[in-house]
Order: C-alpha cells, then sequence, then structure tokens
C-alpha cells in the first residue's frame, strides 16, 4: 500500500520554527514530485511548497518565500519542509503529497499524507 506520512509538527511560540519531515512506505520518493500543503480551519487548503524529482526545482507561495525551505534527501526517501519565524497565520494541518509535477497547486499530485498539525501560538 503505498502511503505518505508526516511528521515534525507540534505547538511552537510565533518567530520559532519546526520541521516537517515526508516519508514514504511502500514506494520511492525520488520518482515523484512533491508538494507541501496546508490547510487551516474554514479554509481552503492551499500549496506552500513543491519541489521536483531531482531537486533542482523548487517553488513557494509568496506567503512562506524567505521563510520556509523545501528539500529532499532521495537516498533516505524523506522530504523535509523547514519552517522559520513561524507565524500565527501559519497555523495549519501540513500535508504533503506525490505527483508528477512540481507545482503548488494541488492538481496533479495523487497521493497524500493524513497530515500533522502545526500550531502557532504564544
Amino acid at each position: 500500500q503505498l502511503q505518505l506520512v508526516e511528521s515534525g509538527g507540534g505547538l511552537v511560540q510565533p518567530g520559532g520554527s519546526l520541521r516537517l519531515s515526508c516519508t514514504a512506505s511502500g514506494f520511492t520518493l525520488d520518482v515523484y514530485s512533491i508538494g507541501w500543503f496546508r490547510q487551516a480551519p474554514g479554509s481552503e487548503r492551499e500549496g506552500v511548497a513543491c519541489i521536483s524529482r531531482t531537486g533542482s526545482i523548487t517553488n513557494y507561495a509568496g506567503s512562506v518565500k524567505g521563510r520556509f525551505t523545501i528539500s529532499r534527501d532521495n537516498a533516505k526517501n524523506t522530504v523535509t519542509l523547514e519552517m522559520n519565524n513561524l507565524k500565527p497565520e501559519d497555523t495549519a494541518v501540513y500535508y504533503c503529497a506525490a505527483g508528477f509535477i512540481a507545482t503548488i497547486y494541488l492538481a496533479g499530485y495523487e497521493h497524500w499524507g493524513q497530515g500533522t498539525q502545526v500550531t502557532v501560538s504564544s
């Protein structure tokens, strides 16, 4: 069974940092582009960052550019989202997804994880 698993969420104060990880079971991530998405209560799911299969191409939503960094280690079958200078508006459930196009738009992603909660609050 193909499965993506996110980890690393939690509660952090404004200005703090978190590192989210996305790992796969049942398949290898290196054949896929990976996207990170988030969904806050009452809001639609939105793209945060994406990375191509080799890691040569990355893209970010404007709201996180300069604060978040996406990277991947195909040897470890892991994609990481480093989040710095977190703000309360970053509070959401964060999901990783695997697809064949590196895009921050939802369409084109075939496999999704269950999500990890990130809460930014003092």
